[in-house]
């Protein structure tokens, strides 16, 4: 009596799973992911050889001449070129990254685009500190320290000849990072709107 009361003819529905599997469209979409995958890695080695083979021109070109002539008749020798260094370090961060806040697509495109542009100069700027600082790096394997390295202006002279370069550098980026901060925390304070009186006169 059980297989009675079933209705001739009804198909049994298709499973959650098995619909899903053939839902239009899908493919597509994972062949528009893939191709997207695709590029961003074709794309991920051209730039970054791009960025980094200016800094190896640098290091290789005038490297020796920064620290080995330049640094030398810097005035305070090579401890107050590595200060400053250190201190343009942050000075080029805030240069880039302070028009790019001020960007607002939805309010004007072409104001937009002139604070894009407006960053250009911080970034070219790290980008040179960036160099100058890649001249002092000396190679990863002590085997790779040859004469070249140690040869006058050479990282690995740099390092022998100003020990304390890379302790002055630092403590520059750090002194001059604490000064932006506290004269942005005392900006914001100053231009905060005061809130209104509460007390009856």
């Amino acid at each position: 009596m059980g297989t009675g009361s079933r209705k001739p003819g009804r198909r049994k529905a298709a499973g959650a799973a098995l619909r899903y599997e053939h839902r239009p469209g899908r493919p597509r979409q994972e062949q528009r992911e893939e191709r997207g995958n695709c590029l961003f890695a074709c794309l991920v080695i051209p730039v970054f050889l791009l960025l980094i083979a200016p800094l190896i021109l640098l290091q290789e070109l005038w490297g020796h001449a920064i620290w080995g002539d330049f640094a030398s008749s810097w005035p305070g020798g090579a401890y107050a070129l590595a200060a400053t260094v250190g201190a343009c370090v942050p000075l080029a961060f805030a240069a880039f990254v302070a028009p790019l806040t001020r960007m607002d697509w939805k309010a004007g495109r072409l104001r937009s685009l002139g604070w894009a542009i407006g960053s250009l100069p911080g970034l070219g700027a790290g980008y040179l500190i960036a160099g100058v600082i890649s001249t002092t790096w000396r190679p990863k394997h002590q085997k790779d320290w040859e004469y070249g390295c140690y040869s006058r202006g050479g990282p690995c002279w740099v390092h022998v000849e100003y020990p304390y370069l890379w302790a002055v550098g630092l403590l520059a980026t750090l002194a001059t990072t604490a000064l932006i901060i506290a004269a942005l925390v005392k900006y914001v304070r100053a231009n905060r709107p005061t809130p209104p009186s509460t007390s009856e006169p």
